[in-house]
């Protein structure tokens, strides 16, 4: 028993796949953990990058035969990128632990404005991973025979449970894999983009002439009103573009310190790559005068243009690999789904709008039941929608145009609240403020535009998924006001009525706590082991029944406690481990104390951990060894009303402890403790 449980197939298979438990206490882990800007480029930029797949292709065909108007809606389209990614540096800076849309919401506007935007984010990185892994596979099919569009949908869930296996070993394991195809990809653009412009920059006066031209027939075609919504038009259909910009600052934690700075660094990389790649490939259209073509993107018409006269087979090589790593680029955009939606999910959990275990960690240190459901709701939608990219793309970019705008007038608010505390404030304000605008604008445009499309259905999935939160919260509220009052109850009460006089009134060093002098271990006696997860009503009720149905029979007292590293409390300090574990040692030490000056036996045994079942495992075999006649004893809180949801929403953990220990062979007794209503 001195060795604990042996560990199952199935674990040994999760080590195997997975890997093992990481050492919580090595205070370099969060930096061997944490990504260094490039690396945070390619998991958090990547969703907006891979844009340029089709961002500027929607734009570009959505003016019709109006296409140097192309250029104007590429410089608002670069505009808008820099717009919007300096406002989101400014919000890096004002949260450097993470500022996504829900924080930022909840902190600079209310609590409830917050949660809308966190669902938003959800919804919205859910089609992130089901349309980027969708529209990958899509484009890897193209290169095989006609009759493997039928493993569309099997193929394109296989791959999110790959990516789904990466990520569960930890973040830095699950972007490293993908560093060569995400430099394929910048590299092959990069010199068909400058192959394009530079060896064609003799075209420009001619492109210069022919936008003078189109901008003059167009305006008598459709007038100077016309004309311009025409431009507005196709700018709100390459919304797209700018997904992958908030990402960043809803991935902070996950970052080098220091992080305001590596959050900082990547969004300038993100932006200038994506600015460029966007205003290269319009530019490069109206050079090379790409034309629609059945079945081919306009990337694939582009580049099959640029490598024409290259000398065989550099050409057709160029443009395959080019074109494949646009595919597997969207596989590592993905990524941003999996990296940021677990932490919303994280976030939103901590502040009880969603289930509590939702930010629980693995021991790989990464949010497991989060990358979970993202993985479960985007298999359920690539299902639903038969992982049509067409289907798909409707829904895409409406929600996270919610979160932008929400984000972007908590900040213009926040400026104006700060003004007379903050220098320069006027230019941050006109930042933020522009940013709104923007946003704004695309939403209505992006939401008016898809709305009778299929995108009323994004709406409505975000509606459901509120109202589910705002449920839950009030379910909390309510539980955490009866607990709370109850625990105030028992904090003010005597628990060892007929018994004896242990009160939990507590007395001042050096006085009455001397009055009994308490007797040593003795490991020979019988000794009750008490897992408590505080000093609190719940741990104090069991103690009471220990001493109530056993009266003296025990001579020892153990008080065993887990404190729990979950997403709310890992930041990557080193000294977190050691606060939360001051923190158990004080909360145990109370027990501890008021048994002693009631003359009885007691000590403590206390750990940190990710896990609270798997550290009291780790614990029972060395306390039955060291007191072989103890008996464990665990508090199960049962509710006014014990429901299926209760059950949901609440963290289990005693009958899963119950389980590990009877597999242990340790004998425990499970005591009811009921909060009153």
């Amino acid at each position: 028993m001195a060795n604990g449980r042996r560990k199952s197939i199935l674990e040994r298979v999760k080590v195997v796949v997975i890997g093992g438990a990481r050492n919580i206490r090595d205070r370099s882990i969060f930096h061997k953990l944490s990504l260094i800007a490039f690396f945070a480029w390619i998991g958090l930029g990547a969703d907006g990058l891979s844009s340029s797949c089709y961002g500027p292709e929607e734009a570009f065909l959505a003016l019709g035969h109006h296409h140097y108007l192309g250029i104007f809606v590429a410089l608002a389209t670069a505009v808008t990128i820099f717009v919007v990614s300096t406002s989101y540096s400014q919000i890096i800076e004002q949260f450097p632990t993470g500022g996504g849309g829900y924080v930022v919401a909840s902190k600079l506007l209310s609590p409830s404005v917050g949660m809308v935007s966190g669902c938003a984010l959800l919804v919205d990185y859910v089609l992130t991973i089901s349309l980027s892994v969708a529209s990958g596979v899509e484009a890897l099919l193209s290169f095989f025979p006609a009759n493997w569009a039928g493993a569309k949908v099997a193929l394109t869930i296989l791959v999110i449970l790959v990516l789904t296996v990466m990520n569960l070993r930890g973040v830095k394991e699950s972007v490293l894999p993908l560093v060569p195809i995400f430099a394929v990809f910048v590299v092959a653009h990069a010199v068909a983009i400058v192959y394009a412009l530079g060896g064609h920059l003799w075209g420009f006066a001619a492109v210069a002439e022919a936008t003078v031209a189109d901008i003059r027939t167009s305006s008598s075609e459709l007038g100077l009103f016309g004309m311009f919504m025409l431009i507005m038009h196709s700018y709100g259909m390459g919304a797209g573009t700018y997904t992958g910009i908030e990402a960043v600052s809803n991935g902070l934690p996950n970052l080098r310190e220091p992080r305001v700075q590596t959050g900082q660094r990547t969004m300038i990389y993100m932006a200038a790559s994506l600015a460029v790649t966007v205003v290269g490939l319009m530019l490069a259209y109206l050079l090379f005068q790409v034309q629609h073509e059945e079945g081919k993107t306009l990337n694939a018409v582009l580049f099959e243009q640029i490598t024409a006269t290259w000398a065989a087979p550099w050409g057709y090589t160029f443009v395959i690999v080019t074109l494949a790593s646009e595919a597997a680029l969207l596989f590592v955009a993905a990524q941003t789904g999996f990296l940021d939606g677990p932490r919303v999910l994280a976030n939103m959990a901590k502040d009880r709008w969603l289930p509590v275990w939702l930010s629980v960690l693995s021991d790989r240190l990464v949010i497991k039941n989060g990358i979970f459901l993202m993985a479960g709701a985007s298999i359920l939608t690539v299902y639903l929608a038969g992982a049509s990219v067409r289907y798909l793309v409707v829904l895409y970019a409406i929600n996270v145009f919610i979160t932008f705008c929400l984000s972007q007038a908590g900040m213009v608010r926040h400026w104006w609240a700060e003004r007379s505390n903050t220098r320069g404030w006027k230019k941050k304000l006109c930042v933020n403020g522009v940013g709104l605008a923007l946003c704004l604008f695309i939403l209505m445009w992006v939401t008016t535009m898809k709305f009778y499309e299929g995108g009323w259905i994004t709406l409505v999935v975000t509606a459901a998924l509120a109202t589910v939160a705002a449920l839950i919260h009030r379910r909390y509220r309510i539980t955490e006001r009866q607990v709370n009052l109850w625990n105030l109850m028992m904090v003010t009460k005597v628990l060892w009525g007929e018994a004896g006089p242990i009160s939990l009134a507590e007395e001042a060093p050096g006085a009455a706590a001397k009055r009994r002098e308490p007797p040593p271990l003795d490991p020979k006696a019988e000794t009750a082991v008490i897992l408590v997860n505080g000093y609190n009503g719940l741990g104090l009720q069991v103690l009471a029944s220990v001493l109530r149905y056993f009266g003296h029979e025990f001579k020892n007292y153990i008080f065993v406690m887990v404190g729990v590293i979950d997403a709310g409390n890992f930041k990557g300090a080193g000294g977190v481990i050691g606060q939360l574990q001051q923190h158990v040692w004080d909360e145990t030490d109370r027990y501890v104390s008021l048994m002693r000056q009631n003359g009885l036996a007691a000590d403590a045994r206390t750990a940190v951990g990710t896990d609270v079942v798997e550290e009291v495992e780790k614990i029972a075999p060395a306390l039955i060894e060291e007191f072989p006649q103890s008996v464990f004893f665990l508090g199960q809180l049962v509710l006014p009303k014990d429901t299926i949801v209760t059950r949901i929403l609440h963290n289990n953990i005693t009958l899963t402890t119950q389980r590990r220990l009877l597999g242990l062979g340790v004998p425990f007794v499970t005591l009811p403790v009921k909060v009153q209503p």
